[in-house]
């Protein structure tokens, strides 16, 4: 694969509810070395985890992957994003603009169904995952 990808929540939460274990279903299509994570990301799908076991395995899946950092200057970078965004009358949730700059950050594409990040300059997406 050319590019890392960071997998967006709702893809894990899709197969979640469609009985699929998400660690599987990314071990299948990718190598765990290119898919890459962020806190944003972990945040929204650990804090679904209904049972303590579901969230530890998730949690060793996320242990695999790289990991984007979240240090002063990505915040920098997402208000950014934000603004620029939002000046092009494009507004987007936020938790999805520090996505995006977690994506950006680190040259990584986002697979995602929220088709609203295809709106951002210079950000590769992929809306047909798994």
């Amino acid at each position: 694969m050319n590019q890392d990808v960071l997998i967006d929540s709702n893809v894990y939460i899709d197969l979640l509810r469609s009985g699929r274990d998400p660690g599987q279903a990314i071990a299948t299509r990718y190598d765990e070395l290119d898919v890459v994570t962020c806190g944003m990301v972990q945040l929204e799908v650990l804090r679904g985890a209904r049972e303590q076991n579901l969230k530890s395995h998730l949690q060793e899946v996320f242990s695999l992957m790289q990991y984007v950092p979240s240090d002063h200057a990505l915040w920098e970078e997402a208000n950014e994003l934000a603004w620029t965004m939002d000046r092009l009358g494009k507004v987007i949730p936020a938790q999805d603009i520090v996505i995006a700059a977690c994506a950006l950050r680190v040259d990584a594409a986002v697979h995602s169904y929220d088709r609203h990040f295809s709106m951002i300059p210079g950000l590769t997406v992929n809306c047909d995952f798994l």
